[in-house]
């Protein structure tokens, strides 16, 4: 069954490394095959790191958007892990699940709960996973509620 991706005027996305955009108005398409995706609202561009969570999101999103750098990217993954485990042993649990998911290779559902792992302004944890991630810089909207069902991960 194929994945359905709804594009808001202006949204963008990754898919397999390549930036698609849509025009000024709404669109919509099919993947028929398995690919690696993510939303411009779901992308953190590596200016915007300004805590240890983001850092191990950044890390994870670039072994997920660029498979061809997997290797030297996993070693920085673990790395990062370290650090966050000593700067959040509150998150022991949730970061465990993330380092089973990265090495299950399902870095969208990884990317999805170190989201979970952010926090507001005020430092309060953000706990739905649906704080906009640079959406100002490149398009998109707050709600998560078109979040896919499918993960098409291979």
């Amino acid at each position: 069954m194929p994945l359905k991706f709804v594009l808001r005027p202006n949204e963008k996305v990754i898919i397999n490394g390549a930036v698609i955009g849509a025009g000024d108005r709404p669109g919509s398409f099919f993947l028929y095959n398995t690919a690696n995706f993510l939303r411009g609202r779901e992308v953190l561009k590596e200016e915007q790191i300004d805590c240890i969570e983001k850092k191990l999101y950044f890390v994870i999103q670039l072994v997920y958007i660029f498979p061809e750098d997997s290797t030297l990217n996993l070693q920085r993954f673990a790395s990062i892990l370290d650090e966050t485990r000593e700067a959040r042993p509150d998150a022991a649990k949730t970061l465990d699940e993330i380092t089973r998911l990265v090495e299950g290779r399902n870095y969208y559902r990884a990317l999805k709960l170190c989201r979970k792992l952010f926090r507001t302004a005020d430092g309060a944890v953000v706990d739905d996973g649906a704080e906009q991630i640079g959406a100002e810089q490149i398009g998109g909207g707050a709600d998560d509620d078109d979040t896919p069902t499918t993960d098409r991960m291979p």
